[in-house]
C-alpha cells in the first residue's frame, strides 16, 4: 500500500509536509517528548492504535487526528497556528495514502563543482614557499565581514602523550605541511552569511554550495552573536562553509586535520597560564565569550583551548602506527569525528593540546528534524570550528573529499 501511495501521490511529503510536522509538531511528540503518549517522528508511530482514535488513517483524514486537530485549531496549542493552506495539504496528503520518504535530498555536491573551483584557486594561489607565508586579513567579498589567518609552519613533533588518557595514546612522531589557520574561531558574523545565503546570480560556484536549513530555534541561544563563536553545526555544515568561503573568495579553505590542530595548539611556545588564553567553566560566567579576548599563543592563535570546542576532519579513532603515516583518518561513518580543544563549559584539566572528544549522535537529540538534520547539532552549545589554508593547493580529488566526507547522513 506505501509503494502504491508513493506512486500516486501528488503532495510531495519532503517538501510539503515534512516542514509542517517540523515547524508544529515534532517539538512536543518525538522520541524523546512523547507528550500525550504520542509520537509523530514516523509514519509506524502514526499508524499505532490509542484510545482516543489513530493519529493517522491513510486515505481518510477526517480519522486521522493528524488532520482533525489542526483543523479545529487544538493543535498545535500554541500560536501559531497551521494556516488554512498548511491544514489543505496535510488533508491531500492523508487522502493520497500518507506516503512517508525517509532522508534529505541533498547527500554532496556534484565533484565537477570542485574541479570547476580548483581551477580559479590554483591560479590565485600566489604564495609558493613557507619564507612567502605572511599573516593576512581577507574580507568576505558581498560584505563588510573579515577574517584573520596567521601562518604556521610545517614540522614534526610529537601528538598525544603516554601518561594521557587512553584515547592519547600512545605519543607518536607525526609530520605536518604548513598551513595557514584561522586566527579564532568562526564567528556568527561570518557563518551567518553563509547560513542564510540567496541566489546571487553572480558567481554560480557560490550559488551551487549546498547550505543550510533555516534554523527553527536561535542558534546562539542567547548567548550572543556579534563577535562570538558561531555554535552548534555539524562537521558536515563546517565542510560545507569551508567550500562556501572557498568559492566567495578563491582561497582553498577546509577544516584542520587532528594532527594540523594540535600542532598548531602545541605552537612551540612557552605555556601560557589557562586563566590568560582559555575561557572555560571556572572563568566563563556559564556561557561562550567573544573571540580573540584572551592572549594568543606563540603562532597568533586565539581561543585554541576553552571557549568552543572545535570540528576537525579526523574520523575518531585509536592511535596507530599506520594511522601516524596518513595525513588523516578519513570519514567513513557518521560518528564519531574527533573535536578538540574543550569549551567554556568543561573544567581546566580537560583543556589540553593532546585531549580528544569523540561526536555523538545524542547531540541532536532535540532536533526535530525528519530525519535529524545533516546540518545542525541542536544540544552541542559549545562546539564550533575554524579553518585552515594549506600552502600547497590540494588535487581535485582531494579538494571534493575535504568539503564531502560521503558520510554526511546520519544512520
Amino acid at each position: 500500500m506505501l509503494i502504491l501511495a508513493l506512486a500516486l501521490a501528488t503532495v510531495d511529503f519532503a517538501k510539503e509536509v515534512r516542514p509542517i510536522l517540523e515547524k508544529a509538531c515534532l517539538q512536543c511528540h518525538n522520541a524523546q517528548k512523547s507528550f500525550g503518549n504520542v509520537r509523530l517522528d514516523s509514519r509506524e508511530e502514526m499508524l499505532k492504535s490509542r484510545s482516543g482514535g489513530p493519529v493517522l488513517t491513510p486515505g481518510q483524514p477526517l480519522k486521522s487526528s493528524l488532520y482533525t486537530s489542526a483543523d479545529k485549531g487544538t493543535m498545535p496549542p500554541t500560536a501559531p497556528k497551521l494556516s488554512a493552506a498548511e491544514i489543505s495539504v496535510l488533508r491531500k496528503w492523508i487522502e493520497e495514502g500518507a506516503a512517508w520518504s525517509e532522508g534529505p535530498a541533498h547527500l554532496q555536491d556534484d565533484a565537477a563543482l570542485s574541479a570547476r573551483m580548483h581551477k580559479r584557486i590554483a591560479a590565485a594561489s600566489k604564495e609558493k614557499s613557507k619564507a612567502e607565508m605572511k599573516p593576512y586579513h581577507a574580507v568576505i567579498p558581498g560584505s563588510d565581514v573579515g577574517f584573520d589567518m596567521a601562518p604556521v609552519p610545517g614540522g614534526t613533533f610529537t601528538m598525544g602523550r603516554d601518561d594521557g588518557p587512553a584515547g592519547e595514546r600512545p605519543a607518536h612522531k607525526v609530520s605536518v605541511e604548513p598551513f595557514w589557520m584561522s586566527a579564532h574561531e568562526v564567528t556568527w558574523d561570518e557563518y551567518r552569511l553563509f547560513q542564510f545565503a540567496q541566489a546571487e546570480g553572480k558567481n554560480p560556484e557560490v550559488d551551487a554550495v549546498s547550505h543550510p536549513t533555516r534554523p527553527y530555534v536561535e542558534m546562539s541561544f542567547g548567548m550572543g552573536l556579534n563577535g562570538y563563536p558561531a555554535i552548534s553545526m555539524t562537521q558536515h555544515a563546517a565542510n560545507k562553509y569551508a567550500q562556501w568561503l572557498s568559492a566567495k573568495t578563491g582561497q582553498f579553505y577546509r577544516l584542520p586535520t587532528e594532527a594540523e590542530w594540535e600542532y598548531a595548539c602545541r605552537a612551540d611556545g612557552a605555556p601560557l597560564k589557562l586563566d590568560e588564553v582559555a575561557w572555560y567553566d571556572s572563568n566563563s560566567g556559564g556561557k561562550y565569550q567573544q573571540v580573540a579576548k584572551k592572549k594568543p599563543n606563540a603562532w597568533g592563535l586565539y581561543d585554541m583551548l576553552g571557549n568552543v570546542m572545535e570540528w576537525t576532519l579526523d574520523q575518531y579513532a585509536p592511535y596507530t602506527a599506520e594511522a601516524a603515516k596518513s595525513p588523516w583518518v578519513k570519514a567513513s561513518k557518521p560518528y564519531p569525528h574527533v573535536v578538540r580543544g574543550g569549551s567554556w563549559n568543561d573544567p581546566a584539566d580537560q583543556l589540553t593540546c593532546t585531549s580528544r572528544v569523540a561526536s555523538d549522535p545524542s547531540w541532536k537529540m532535540q532536533d526535530p528534524q525528519l530525519p535529524k538534520s545533516i546540518w545542525y547539532h541542536t544540544d552541542a552549545q559549545w562546539l564550533g570550528f575554524r579553518l585552515v589554508r594549506p600552502l600547497k593547493v590540494p588535487s581535485v580529488v582531494e579538494m571534493n573529499s575535504y568539503w564531502n566526507s560521503g558520510v554526511e547522513v546520519d544512520p
